[in-house]
């Protein structure tokens, strides 16, 4: 079975003085649960592609890539963390994102490593304009609050 998501179009008008509401969250502006999923996949794939040190940090398949079940989780959490449905919190509790990626040291460069994994799965979706503003601000909020070592 293929990892590959199909295309999704994304809901994105040129307004790059975009900020997100009640009625028009980065969820709706990525597709909604399918658009999400695919940036997940996306997010993955260049870090299979480009960032070894930091997908060998996650459960890989047979193929050496970040696995399937990984993907799924993450894809969960940022439908969730974009504005949509809570079906994270539903099924896994709350992410609790600091004591999850406690017993990994994230410094600056695993930092950096995720920052740049993502920032190729938003080119790879077009994700652009005000929205990929906003959430180019927003990861590196997380990624950097994440970090737990020096260096």
């Amino acid at each position: 079975m293929s990892t590959e998501m199909k295309p999704i179009g994304l809901n994105i008008p040129g307004n790059d003085d975009w900020v997100p509401s009640m009625e028009d969250m980065p969820f709706h502006r990525l597709g909604g649960e399918e658009g999400v999923r695919a940036l997940a996949h996306a997010f993955y794939d260049a870090m299979d592609a480009h960032e070894p040190a930091l997908a060998r940090l996650h459960e890989l398949d047979e193929q050496g890539r970040v696995s399937r079940g990984m993907r799924e989780r993450f894809g969960l959490f940022l439908i969730g963390w974009l504005g949509g449905p809570q079906h994270y919190m539903e099924k896994h509790g709350h992410p609790r994102l600091r004591m999850r990626h406690g017993h990994f040291p994230v410094d600056l460069a695993m930092r950096d490593a995720w920052l740049r994994s993502m920032n190729r799965a938003m080119d790879a979706r077009g994700v652009t304009g005000g929205v990929r503003a906003f959430l180019d601000k927003r990861f590196a909020d997380v990624a950097d609050f994440l970090r737990n070592t020096e260096g």
